[in-house]
């Protein structure tokens, strides 16, 4: 009983953390964006988009990386045989790229607050798509676990990579067809 109870709180926190995940880089977005606004428009955004980063990384973000982080131990505690798993190894290493993608955001944040970012909001869109990817792939090797058709993972990837480079690409070319549309949505409401 206490493998299940672990083990449904570990979906909520992986389903938190992931929400929070996609959500904080979807404001860096925005803050990246908002540094191209004119006074005081600008200062307004930038200080607003680092409150909501610091809230959301403080009360939801990291809360939820623990949750997921210390439920997982303890059901590798009550499962250890999947530690000897090919597929448990590849999921610990992808889950280890994401809380280094986890601790970068605080970094971001951090340099928002310093004036020390110069990235612009396109790079950020592409960053936004790194945890989609490990996503899948953690999806992929939980699911499929011992029978994990490698080769298959391999190629799903390739594939969800292209498809988020062309629409990423399409709509940097969209953008740029129709300023205006663009121009025209409130600061902040870009997408």
């Amino acid at each position: 009983m206490l493998y299940l109870w672990l083990k449904t709180f570990h979906l909520i926190g992986v389903v938190s953390w992931f929400a929070a995940l996609f959500y904080i880089v979807r404001l860096f977005v925005y803050h990246a964006e908002a540094q191209d606004e004119a006074e005081p428009q600008r200062t307004i955004l930038m200080a607003q988009y680092a409150i909501m980063e610091r809230r959301l990384y403080n009360m939801i973000q990291n809360p939820a990386m623990w949750i997921t982080s210390v439920t997982a131990v303890g059901l590798l505690v009550l499962q250890p045989s999947y530690l000897r798993e090919p597929w448990m190894i590849a999921k610990l290493v992808l889950v280890a790229l994401l809380i280094a993608f986890h601790y970068a955001s605080a970094g971001m944040m951090r340099a928002f607050v310093a004036g020390h970012v110069s990235r612009s909001g396109e790079w950020f869109r592409w960053a936004n798509e790194v945890p989609t990817l490990l996503l899948v792939a953690v999806t992929i090797l939980a699911v499929f676990k011992a029978a994990i058709p490698w080769t298959g993972l391999g190629w799903a990837m390739a594939g969800l990579v292209a498809f988020i480079f062309w629409g990423i690409r399409y709509y940097a070319k969209y953008r740029q067809r129709h300023p205006e549309q663009v121009a025209t949505a409130p600061p902040g409401a870009r997408s």
